[in-house]
């Protein structure tokens, strides 16, 4: 399972012109899921994001995790984050869960943020979204469950 979490002043995502889920500060998760995931990865992505020390303390350094620092979190489902554009330039989808299980763990790390007391907003799974947000900082950071990078 892969995210990139952007730590943001606003963001909001849409489908079609209606609102799916809109947050003030906190962080976006774009949420991929790969074929081999398990529940396991979900719950230590859910983890890692609730517990991320990317918030600036009293002294203006990156101490403070969301559940310190309060504000919410918004995971966009984006399965794009397991294209694989090393042979070729058309990006291959391979890796990337197969619809009804991708949603499962979707589904799965959402109610595991929900769990660690944080107010989480979703997009539309499977649909076509317009995310909207301001990167505050700009901070962004990458996490793979299988520790790739």
């Amino acid at each position: 399972m892969r995210a990139v979490v952007q730590r943001v002043s606003r963001a909001s995502v849409k489908v079609n012109t209606e609102f799916t889920g809109k947050i003030d500060e906190g962080l976006v998760v774009l949420l991929g899921v790969a074929q081999d995931d398990t529940e396991a990865d979900a719950n230590y992505l859910a983890e890692k994001v609730a517990g991320l020390r990317i918030f600036e303390d009293a002294e203006g350094k990156m101490n403070r995790s969301l559940t310190d620092a309060g504000g919410a979190v918004l995971v966009v489902s984006q399965f794009t984050l397991f294209g694989d554009v090393r042979k070729g330039k058309r990006p291959s989808f391979d890796a990337a869960a197969r619809p009804e299980r991708a949603r499962e763990l979707y589904e799965h790390f959402v109610r595991g943020i929900r769990a660690l007391g944080l107010q989480c907003e979703t997009g539309r799974f499977q649909e076509m979204m317009e995310v909207e947000l301001v990167n505050q900082g700009p901070v962004t950071i990458l996490l793979d469950s299988k520790k790739l990078f």
